[in-house]
């Protein structure tokens, strides 16, 4: 028995060896459809511009072909790119986001969400906006707040021009009164955040607060002056 296992043996080898590749050969091209979340990448904002608009971090795609070739797909390999160069202001849409994929031909995309992405540029300006102090609370009984002023009483903002025109001020952080019966000084961060815009350099302002004792009612002057 043993004789005729080992009969024609580099035959039957050869055959197991033939079988062997061809299932591996099979399982390789086996079609395969996989998901990935794709990192959506602006380049080449143009001088002087910004991006304006929401536009997505990351693109959902889900890619099909031979098992072989998407099992050696890793996601850190896979992009889309979407270039601004030499774009004007306004809204640009771009369209087939699956043509800017990075992979190899033999494999398709099977769905894209979003398919396309809205740009909207705008000119970056800067303006100087007044700094507006939040107080909270009220000082001790017998005592008023007088005055309260900053410096600087400006500072600068920068950002995207149509959301700029409509930022009138900018407020600090709230200053708490409650209880106070004197004036002090103090270094108030400016509490600022613009979706768009944000500001320049000064993240900070001195606020000067100003706090006297309340005036005196005549009828208790006068009552006072009696009884000396």
């Amino acid at each position: 028995m043993f004789a005729k296992m080992t009969e024609n043996w580099l035959l039957k080898l050869l055959s197991l060896t033939f079988a062997l590749v061809l299932w591996f050969f099979v399982m390789g091209e086996q079609k395969l459809e996989l998901g990935y979340a794709v990192p959506l990448e602006l380049k080449n904002t143009p001088p002087g511009l910004m991006v304006a608009n929401d536009v997505p971090s990351l693109v959902d795609v889900r890619i099909s072909g031979p098992r072989t070739l998407l099992m050696n797909l890793r996601p850190s390999d896979i992009s889309i790119s979407v270039d601004l160069k030499d774009l004007q202001p306004g809204l640009t849409s771009f369209k087939r986001l699956d043509e800017r994929l990075n992979i190899p031909s033999a494999l398709k995309v099977t769905r894209l969400s979003p398919s396309f992405v809205d740009v909207k540029l705008e000119r970056i300006k800067d303006k100087e906006i007044p700094v507006q102090p939040i107080v909270t609370g009220t000082p001790a009984e017998g005592f008023r707040l007088q005055d309260i002023k900053t410096t600087p009483d400006k500072v600068e903002v920068e950002g995207a021009e149509s959301e700029l025109k409509d930022v009138v001020d900018v407020p600090t952080e709230p200053i708490d009164l409650d209880g106070v019966k004197e004036s002090f000084t103090l270094m108030v961060p400016i509490n600022y955040r613009g979706k768009y815009t944000s500001l320049k350099e000064q993240k900070a302002v001195e606020v000067l607060v100003t706090v006297v004792p309340e005036p005196v009612p005549e009828k208790e002057k006068n009552r006072k002056g009696t009884h000396e």
